[in-house]
C-alpha cells in the first residue's frame, strides 16, 4: 500500500479516513480541497487543479482523497488501492451538518487556511443535485478499476472502522499489506 485513492460524496468520511490511514501507514495525505480552494474560498482554475493533481500522482507515495474527477483516470492508474466510501445521503447530510457545527468559523484540517467552515445553500443544493450522478460516476470508476488494484467499498462507518482496525493490527505486527476481507 503506497498510493491510496479515496473517493466518495460529501460527508462520506473521506478526509477522516485519509487522516487515519496516514497515521497508520505514515504515507503523506493530500486533501482535494487544498487543491480546489485558495484562501478566502477562491476556486482555482480547472487547469491549475489538474496540474496540481498530476504533481501529486507523480509522487512515489500518497493517500489522495477527493474529487476533481477529470484526473481520476490518471490517479487510478497510479494507485495501488481504491477505497470508495459509499454512505447513504441521510448519513452524509448529518455528517456535513455536524462538521459544520464543530468547525464553524474555522478552517478544518482538510481545508486551506483562510477557508472558515460554512454551510451555504449552493453546497447543500450541490449535494442534493449530485446524489445520483456523483454516485454513478464513482460506481463506474470502481467497477472499471483493473484487477491489480486492491478495491474496498465501505458503505457504513462500521465497515470503515473495521477496515482501519484490520490495518492497525497489520501495522502492529509489521505487515502493512492490504487487510483482506
Amino acid at each position: 500500500m503506497q498510493r491510496v485513492m479515496i473517493v466518495g460524496q460529501p460527508g462520506s468520511g473521506k478526509s477522516t479516513l485519509a487522516r487515519e490511514l496516514g497515521e497508520i501507514t505514515r504515507l503523506p495525505v493530500v486533501h482535494i480541497d487544498h487543491i480546489h480552494w485558495k484562501p478566502g474560498w477562491v476556486e482555482r482554475s480547472r487547469a491549475e487543479k489538474t496540474a496540481m493533481c498530476a504533481a501529486v500522482h507523480a509522487r512515489a507515495a500518497w493517500i489522495f482523497e477527493g474529487g476533481h474527477s477529470v484526473t481520476w483516470g490518471e490517479r487510478l492508474a497510479r494507485a495501488d488501492t481504491l477505497i470508495w466510501l459509499d454512505l447513504p445521503l441521510g448519513r452524509r447530510s448529518w455528517r456535513v451538518l455536524l462538521r459544520t457545527l464543530r468547525h464553524w468559523g474555522r478552517s478544518r484540517p482538510d481545508l486551506p487556511e483562510g477557508c472558515p467552515e460554512r454551510l451555504d445553500w449552493a453546497f447543500v443544493r450541490w449535494i442534493w443535485d449530485t446524489r445520483h450522478s456523483g454516485r454513478a460516476a464513482i460506481r463506474r470508476l470502481y467497477d472499471a478499476a483493473p484487477a491489480d488494484k486492491a478495491k474496498y467499498r465501505l458503505s457504513s462507518g462500521r465497515q470503515a472502522r473495521a477496515f482501519l482496525g484490520d490495518l492497525r493490527r497489520a501495522a502492529a505486527v509489521g505487515n502493512l499489506g492490504i487487510p483482506h476481507r
